[in-house]
């Protein structure tokens, strides 16, 4: 079967799964008594466990395997979750993140995970894999032949007894290596690879470490978990190069106590005549009985068939397709309104009026396809704050709020990286050292609050820190000493203007570079990025008691509303949303200052731009015009007037890329076709004001 059709299903559901993990990790965190959430985790663990092995990506199905087997002591109540276990699964998800990525970009999703599998088997052996590892080096001063080193104790014990009550085969395994083997711990690791394949291994003498380093004898022993029959198992050990002998014993309930109470050896002798038949009879059966308990995805109570899914996956490139189809038929119906208009024919009219109804509710819903919610950006940055704070020795609550508020897809794919820089500046430079914060008479934990919602045909997306505050000295010396500012105008700022300095250019704070930090890149990428979406981010601060970075987003990049405008005979298009209103302008209202025009508005002057110079309309000239129309533009707090012609009206306007070169122009967004067939520009008032 080819599964090359359903590799694009298969990372967008590993995807899916992975955040999942992250989620509930981070929830079991929290609660790590709490078993409900342990049995999620385990779950989406060994869906995306055979989602992978389907798929033929098997170390990534692998890895998945060896945390399932810790998560299923946890449910289980064999095992209690510790941080070192939550630090070792979390690596765990890393690693499984990067095959993911890998896969995603064409790879077989291969990754080096021997230190992580390491970690996980020592676990479920019930050991610390962080502690000292002192113990195993007395160990190999025993003497290899002493079998009570393979005793089991309560907690391995308890694992063998639940694997045979679960229907698993549990196995005592002899191994001995030919005299004549030169590479006897190659031989070894040969024979550990092959039984890692087909189960776990639960205990073994010598221990992995020592037989790793050729500290035993030419023997070892172990015991196994697995769903292979005995003789197989025997057979395939056999084929091993160099090894001499295999002595595969197949447990049940019985023979396992014995063995864990008298010894390996002595009990491996009394029980290997009677259990072999045992191992082999049940076998035929095993074939025809449902999976055991711990492979199934849904194991502890029974639960109500899952009611049918209402949501269905649809690949972006289809619904740019939509849009695409939607913008034209959008250009035709102004199109057709027009010539409604001029043709005057009651019929024709009334069924345009309501092509128009049909297609507007349609515009609605084509929109809304394409709208996600900011959950999809926000769900991974808990996990990056908690590891940011546990590396820098902090004690930070993220507080998310309004996840659920919508933007259109593109802006999401965007948006992500430069939150990411904002938040880690938060938890970097924004939040104080619990030291710090205790000598400020604040608590212990600082809290970072990231929150999002809609305001009229925006989207508004704050992170806000109780931390430091910006030191407006600090910042005012380093802009100074940049030349961004001179010493005269830093006096003369504004606390917030001054804040406004960080996303200069190159304008960095930060004392150490560092991974955190932002490698001293500063706050300028992410102006930029944000501005080249059509939106404005904003910083408010008070020293000492915290920061605001506020961001503004335009709901969609599609399809918006705009105000059409004539210079002499060519138009263009100023997106509503950056209009506060439009008005007359008389030439004597207009005025110099110090090499700007200026005009009044509201108690306040304003700079007044004129679009026919800046784009170089030949055939107007406001200068001839006694009275000008103007339309005023915001962008933040922030106000400019610009000079038009004449006002043609309010319409939707489909947005068109202008493709590789002139997006360079400065001024222009894009373009879009008008309903006589005729090319617009859109105009990019964030560009006329500095």
């Amino acid at each position: 079967m080819d599964m090359n059709q359903y590799l694009s299903m298969f990372i967008d559901e590993s995807n899916d799964h992975l955040q999942s993990l992250n989620e509930k990790m981070m929830e079991l965190e929290e609660n790590p008594e709490d078993i409900s959430i342990v049995q999620v985790i385990f779950r989406s663990a060994h869906t995306l466990k055979g989602m992978a092995a389907t798929m033929g990506f098997e170390d990534l199905a692998s890895l998945t395997h060896q945390m399932e087997n810790v998560l299923d002591l946890v449910r289980n109540n064999k095992l209690k979750m510790q941080d070192f276990i939550f630090d070792t699964l979390f690596k765990g998800l890393d690693a499984l993140q990067s095959m993911v990525q890998d896969i995603t970009q064409g790879g077989e999703g291969k990754e080096d995970v021997t230190s992580i599998v390491a970690n996980l088997q020592a676990i479920v052996r019930g050991e610390n894999p962080l502690a000292s590892s002192a113990p195993a080096a007395a160990s190999s001063a025993k003497t290899s032949g002493a079998d009570n080193s393979l005793q089991l104790d309560e907690f391995q014990y308890s694992v063998l007894e639940q694997s045979i009550a679960e229907g698993h085969q549990v196995l005592y395994i002899e191994v001995a290596i030919r005299e004549d083997c030169q590479l006897k711990a190659v031989r070894a690791y040969m024979v550990f690879d092959l039984l890692e394949r087909f189960g776990e291994v639960v205990k073994s003498h010598p221990t992995v470490q020592d037989i790793e380093q050729e500290k035993f004898d030419r023997s070892f022993s172990l015991y196994y978990i697995t769903q292979k029959d005995a003789s197989e198992l025997e057979s395939m050990i056999l084929n091993v190069s160099e090894i001499g002998s295999a002595k595969v014993i197949a447990l049940d309930a019985e023979s396992l106590r014995q063995m864990s109470q008298t010894g390996a050896s002595e009990a491996a002798a009394a029980v290997e005549a009677p259990s072999a038949p045992a191992a082999v009879a049940p076998a035929p059966a095993a074939s025809t009985e449902p999976a055991p308990k711990s492979a199934q995805s849904g194991d502890a109570p029974a639960r109500k068939a899952a009611a049918p899914s209402r949501t269905i996956r649809v690949d972006i490139d289809r619904l740019d397709v939509l849009m695409n189809l939607f913008s034209e038929l959008l250009i035709d119906r102004v199109r057709l309104e027009q010539l409604a208009g001029e043709i005057k024919r009651t019929e024709l009219t009334e069924t345009v009026e309501h092509m128009s109804r049909v297609s507007t509710d349609l515009q609605n819903i084509v929109l809304k396809l394409r709208m996600v919610p900011v959950d999809t950006v926000f769900n991974r940055f808990p996990r990056m704050v908690r590891d940011l704070a546990k590396s820098l020795n902090k004690k930070i609550d993220l507080v998310v709020l309004g996840a659920e508020t919508e933007l259109d897809r593109t802006v999401i794919d965007e948006i992500g990286d430069p939150l990411v820089h904002l938040l880690r500046n938060a938890v970097d430079h924004g939040v104080e050292t619990t030291a710090d914060r205790a000598a400020a008479g604040k608590s212990e934990t600082g809290t970072v609050q990231l929150r999002a919602f809609h305001s009229g045909n925006h989207v508004f997306i704050e992170i806000e820190d109780d931390g430091y505050g910006v030191n407006r000295e600090k910042v005012a010396a380093k802009a100074v000493k940049n030349g961004v500012v001179s010493a005269e105008e830093a006096k003369s700022l504004t606390d917030d203007e001054v804040a406004q300095l960080l996303f200069a250019p190159g304008f960095s704070t930060a004392e150490v570079i560092s991974d955190i930090s932002g490698r001293g890149v500063g706050l300028d990428v992410v102006k930029t990025k944000i501005e080249s979406l059509g939106g404005t981010v904003l910083i408010t601060s008070k020293f000492g008691q915290g920061t605001k970075f506020s961001v503004q987003l335009p709901l969609t990049l599609s399809i918006i509303s705009a105000m059409l405008i004539k210079l002499g005979s060519e138009k263009y298009a100023i997106p509503l949303s950056s209009i506060v209103e439009t008005g007359m302008i008389k030439r004597d209202q207009i005025r110099s200052l110090h090499g700007y025009t200026m005009i009044p508005y509201r108690d306040a002057h304003i700079p007044l731009l004129s679009l026919a110079k800046i784009f170089d309309v030949p055939d107007f000239d406001e200068a001839a015009e006694e009275e000008t129309e103007i339309v005023v533009i915001r962008k933040g707090d922030r106000l400019a007037a610009l000079t038009v012609e004449e006002f043609i009206g309010q319409n939707e306007i489909v947005i068109k890329n202008l493709g590789k070169y002139l997006p360079s122009i400065p001024g222009v967004a894009g373009a879009t076709i008008l309903g006589d067939g005729q090319v617009a520009l859109i105009i990019d008032p964030n560009t006329f004001i500095k």
